[in-house]
């Protein structure tokens, strides 16, 4: 059996000095923020695996549907010997690119430490002539990777990259294209543009997991710095902003009110209907993914959609 490898570059206190920095930077900001990522703890996780399964939320269901007709088309146009994902978690989309693909090593990119082990080991287990090499990293940081056979294959899925602002893009991507020599490719997961209503719904289901979801950052903060958040007195809201075209989701507090946070030495004073910025979830058009690829060096080669036109898959190749 091949044995699994797991790297950490991550140092051990890294997660909580990046929650630290975030929750000062974001509550002292105007207007007030936190980013996404510190929806995922044990609990938001299993509030998402909820929300992938609702009847609003398509993401995944499309981009799965596309992986399933198409892992042979991506195979045969990428030729991977190699496949990096960023964001893996449990893999479990990814396998529909394993098994196509003539792969020597797959390399999964994520910080939690428990979803790379328990992935890899049920990987090496199924896939004994597979060499599993998990990285325990920050995937919005500059990589080191191991070596491993090309061509390579960077998976970014999931839509993830629209919760990056235009900016955070640009720099994700150029680090993205300096892991790659000319003719690697990067399979990319967009969410297409399309009605209002839709992606409204897709973020402020009727059953209310995604407002579950969304409050339980401030749980996050309570329990890791000791803050008085009461997710009660914030409303979950989702709004799409047609200009930017991306779906901004906000907790919205009830009343005026001041929330402590012990372990930063902050007391934060929220008005009446003051919004807390979560998430913002890009979303996008060929043309315009064709351009921010293009300008990183990435030139999109093949453009695959669900049935619908609802998600894409793109891949690109390095010049």
């Amino acid at each position: 059996m091949s044995p699994l490898h797991v790297t950490r570059t991550l140092p051990e206190d890294a997660t909580d000095a990046a929650l630290r920095a975030d929750v000062l930077n974001g509550l002292t900001d105007s207007p007030k923020w936190l980013p996404p990522k510190w929806f995922y703890d044990a609990r938001g996780s299993e509030l998402f695996d909820e929300i992938t399964e609702l009847p609003e939320y398509y993401p995944t269901r499309a981009e799965r549907e596309i992986l399933v007709a198409r892992s042979g088309e991506i195979a045969a146009a990428s030729g991977a010997r190699t496949l990096i994902e960023l964001g893996s978690g449990s893999s479990e989309k990814t396998r529909y690119l394993i098994d196509a693909l003539p792969l020597a090593a797959y390399v999964p990119v994520d910080v939690s430490e428990s979803a790379l082990t328990q992935a890899g080991q049920a990987l090496v287990a199924e896939r004994p002539d597979l060499d599993v090499h998990a990285l325990i990293a920050d995937f919005t940081a500059p990589l080191a990777l191991p070596a491993t056979p090309g061509p390579r294959l960077v998976a970014f899925l999931g839509g993830t990259i629209g919760n990056l602002l235009p900016a955070e893009r640009t720099g994700f991507l150029t680090s993205v294209r300096s892991l790659l020599a000319p003719g690697d490719g990067l399979l990319l997961g967009t969410d297409l543009v399309k009605d209002e209503r839709v992606l409204v719904r897709a973020y402020d289901d009727a059953a209310g997991v995604t407002a579950a979801f969304n409050k339980n950052v401030l749980a996050v903060v309570d329990r890791e710095l000791g803050a008085d958040f009461d997710p009660d007195a914030f409303d979950h809201v989702a709004l799409w902003d047609a200009e930017r075209e991306w779906i901004e989701m906000r907790l919205r507090s009830r009343t005026a009110q001041t929330v402590k946070v012990p372990a930063l030495n902050l007391a934060v004073d929220f008005a009446a209907g003051e919004d807390l910025r979560t998430e913002v979830s890009a979303k996008f058009r060929k043309e315009g993914v064709t351009a921010e690829l293009a300008a990183v060096g990435l030139d999109l080669t093949h453009w695959w959609t669900d049935a619908e036109g609802r998600f894409a898959l793109s891949l690109s190749v390095a010049r």
